[in-house]
């Protein structure tokens, strides 16, 4: 991966017209044409509007003069192109309206070029979605990239886009990073545009950005996206320098880190994610920093079930509203099993428990508070372990098949077979989930590979607000050529 050929690199030929943004267009979609069936990233291109807005619109003034984006095909519509979020129910439809977020994006100067994969509704920590088949990873072609960004990733680490737009809801856009050696940066809640359709997001906990080669692309884009949105329901104070000059000047903050080792869901951790770890405190402890061993007292089982428990009653409101819409009931030969199996766990919970799992959001949150008052970052892995196969499958053909017949489970039931069904490939992915609960940023920088040379990353979490810190840790490393 040539990391020197980020977005600003094409935005700075643009700006000095050693290119034109006809010309980028032209190479991402020569690009795509040859990469795209090894890697199966993108869904959906938009080479002749794409081309016309290329040439009809003033790019110059703008942060990026005009480069080439892919968007995620899952909550961040442009209006007339596709929004399947990787359901078959979704097949046909086309946005009406253009996100709010997609619109920050073309006001900074990108022009999209079409729709990455993702797995139907952004259920997975991997990319497999029915209706596209499964994208791969470029490190292993036989290995997932990740999900829900898993096009996306897989895009950027093949080199088809210098930068491609993701969401993260429960660590999809740092799982990718972590499997594709990406930096994937989920900002704080409340940071970037939201709406005009949703604009809770999993209350909150999604939260939409990109996956990046390099840490100035990240600084420059929170740059341009960041706002004070006054009808958004969660708000975050602007950042009142930039994150871009601060990374430029160099600066360095005396930062006090802890780290874990441990899975907050007791699951087996690595012995490669582990080693992540630890080589990144050496490094830390090399350059000045302190850094020690803790960990916040947080109950992450209970926590993972408040996190289930919040999407399957958003599954129920959303596919309740998609069955109004189509006039009749749906049925499980509509979606793949995870979905139906969200789907009818969300229609036993009441509006007591839903909002006693919200409620345990918040007192995580307030144990982190605390914890930041000790600790200014906290190392964990981003994942557990690399990049899983194509093929394997988690969840066994007995379980598959409960998961078939829910709607003739009983509530407990149903809420056990949502955790038997995650269970396996929350192992894998167990770091992630608690920040979007909590809504702090989080980053995952691309500081190791394993033996067979497969990226794993480590992840740096700061209190609400301090993407300034992630992005000074983040360059400290980038500089001091611990990047892999």
């Amino acid at each position: 991966m040539d990391r020197q050929k980020d977005a600003w690199y094409y935005a700075d030929l643009l700006h000095k017209r050693k290119a034109s943004p006809a010309e980028l267009l032209e190479d991402a979609f020569a690009k795509i044409a040859k990469e795209n069936p090894h890697y199966n990233a993108v869904v959906h291109t938009r080479k002749e509007k794409a081309l016309q807005e290329a040439k009809s619109r003033d790019y110059s003034n703008t942060l990026f003069g005009g480069v080439p984006i892919l968007i995620k095909d899952l909550g961040q519509d442009l209006a007339g192109e596709p929004a399947t979020s990787g359901s078959r129910l979704l097949k046909g439809y086309r946005a009406t309206k253009t996100s709010h977020f997609v619109e920050a994006i073309e006001r900074a100067g990108f022009i999209v070029i079409g729709q990455t994969n993702t797995p139907e509704f952004g259920f997975k920590n991997i990319t497999d979605a029915t209706i596209h088949g499964p994208s791969r990873n470029p490190f292993d072609k036989e290995r997932s990239p990740g999900g829900s960004s898993g096009g996306a990733a897989a895009a950027v680490a093949s080199g088809m886009v210098p930068i491609a737009t993701a969401s993260d809801g429960g660590g999809s856009i740092r799982i990718p990073a972590s499997f594709t050696g990406l930096v994937g940066l989920k900002p704080t809640r409340g940071r970037v545009p939201v709406g005009p359709g949703s604009y809770r997001g999993w209350q909150g906990a999604s939260v939409s950005f990109a996956l990046t080669k390099s840490v100035r692309d990240t600084a420059l884009l929170l740059d341009a996206l960041q706002t004070e949105q006054a009808e958004a329901p969660f708000q975050t104070p602007l950042f009142r320098g930039s994150h871009y000059q601060e990374f430029q000047i160099r600066k360095k903050r005396t930062f006090k880190i802890a780290y874990s080792l441990e899975s907050p869901v007791r699951s087996k951790v690595s012995e490669d994610a582990k080693k992540a770890v630890l080589e990144a405190v050496s490094a830390l402890e090399a350059l000045g920093y302190q850094v020690e061993e803790a960990k916040p007292e947080i109950d992450g089982i209970r926590l993972m079930e408040a996190y289930y428990a919040m999407n399957g009653a958003e599954t129920d409101a959303m596919l309740t509203g998609i069955a109004n819409n189509l006039g009749r009931t749906l049925t499980a030969d509509d979606m793949e099993l995870i979905s139906w199996s969200l789907y009818q766990y969300g229609k036993t919970i009441s509006g007591g428990e839903y909002s006693l799992a919200l409620g345990s959001w918040d007192q995580a949150a307030a144990v982190m508070a605390r914890f930041h008052e000790s600790y200014d970052l906290f190392l964990q892995p981003t994942t557990a372990e690399s990049a899983p196969r194509i093929d394997h499958s988690f969840q066994t053909h007995k379980l598959k098949e409960r998961m078939l017949a829910a709607e003739r489970l009983s509530a407990a039931e149903r809420k056990q077979v949502v955790w038997e069904m995650f269970e396996d490939s929350l192992a894998v992915t167990p770091f992630t989930q608690q920040a979007n609960l909590t809504g702090q940023p989080a980053i995952s920088l691309p500081l190791y590979r394993t033996a067979t040379g497969l990226p794993i990353g480590v992840q740096f979490t700061a209190p609400k607000g301090k993407e300034e810190w992630l992005l000074d840790m983040a360059g400290v490393l980038e500089r001091n050529g611990l990047f892999r």
